[in-house]
């Protein structure tokens, strides 16, 4: 039987003391009444507050590979399935690399993450991310955060040593719905990527989308998978369901229950950087602000290849609530 919280506040005490929730205390948060939603957020906010004060990460994605992937993602435009109209581009050279940097220093970013399509990097693509990286480290005080794909031990090593402070690889989706969403790998590739990034010392970087069928208990096993694997960063990605790709019609989150997916994450990962990523001007939309007592992180500008509310406004949004963004310590 499903457990019903009467105080949240309790329920957050419990975390801030060192506990775990349970998983009917977890089905309570994604199934809470709406009316609820605002003292659920200032419990969230009070786990988020203890951790990260009233401060603000930055997020910036450099789409550095588009398209030419041969994974069969459902979720993605840039799936070997797609049919979605997007610029198609082998990896930037490095001037384009060095430019976003600036461009990511000039919004007041902290950490800056090179994403590339595909399964994983090709020797001379890691080459080339490492001599943009090492400039970068060498003239800008910028975290770099790395997601090309499935990595060797080998080049994991390389990138640390480039000075990759982060990598990151979303687990995505449940295990159990894994194969409903991409046949061409599987959860434990995802995993395994994560673990080899960990071994070479890099930070784990991982997250997962929202809205892609799964279930309120699958979205329980996501938060608790990335518990289990100490990912130090969770982007909480909310499906933006673009025309072309084969979950184009799942269309059917609201602001209210993302609310709910974020105030989870904080109290199953009370430590953790959690971050409203992709999707969250089309799926909070108003609410997007009240996201910021769960969450203490956002990517701001564009995505991958979907557009993101402007720098300005986040800014404005961060200023409005009496927050401050984090600057970047290294």
């Amino acid at each position: 039987m499903q457990t019903t919280i009467t105080n949240w506040n309790e329920l957050a005490d419990k975390v801030l003391q060192g506990d775990s929730i349970t998983k009917e205390e977890g089905l309570s948060i994604l199934q809470a009444d709406d009316e609820q939603v605002l003292p659920l957020m200032n419990a969230a906010f009070k786990i988020r507050q203890h951790y990260y004060q009233k401060k603000v990460k930055l997020n910036m994605i450099l789409n550095a590979k588009s398209g030419l992937c041969p994974e069969d993602c459902g979720y993605c435009s840039q799936s070997i399935n797609s049919t979605a109209p997007i610029e198609k581009y082998t990896l930037l050279e490095k001037d384009e690399l060095l430019k976003g940097a600036q461009k990511a220093l000039d919004m007041k970013v902290g950490t800056y993450c090179i994403v590339a399509s595909g399964r994983g990097p090709t020797p001379k693509e890691v080459d080339q991310v490492i001599d943009a990286v090492t400039e970068i480290k060498d003239t800008m005080p910028l975290k770099i955060c790395a997601c090309l794909g499935i990595l060797s031990d080998e080049q994991a090593v390389r990138l640390k040593q480039a000075g990759v402070d982060r990598y990151n690889h979303n687990i995505n989706t449940s295990k159990s719905n894994y194969g409903n969403i991409t046949t061409t790998h599987t959860y434990d590739d995802r995993v395994d990527t994560v673990e080899t990034a960990k071994a070479a010392g890099m930070s784990p970087c991982s997250g997962i989308i929202v809205g892609m069928g799964e279930k309120d208990e699958e979205i329980i096993e996501m938060a608790e998978g990335l518990k289990a694997l100490d990912a130090d960063s969770i982007p909480v990605n909310f499906l933006n369901a673009i025309p072309g790709t084969l979950l184009e019609k799942y269309n059917y989150l609201t602001p209210m229950k993302c609310l709910k997916v974020l105030a989870l994450m904080r109290f199953i990962n009370p430590s953790k950087e959690i971050r409203i990523s992709g999707g969250r001007e089309v799926n909070l939309r108003s609410l997007q602000p009240l996201g910021l007592y769960a969450a203490n992180s956002i990517f701001i500008g564009d995505y991958l290849t979907t557009e993101g509310q402007q720098g300005s406004k986040d800014h404005q949004m961060i200023e409005d609530m009496g927050f401050e963004i984090e600057v970047c310590a290294l």
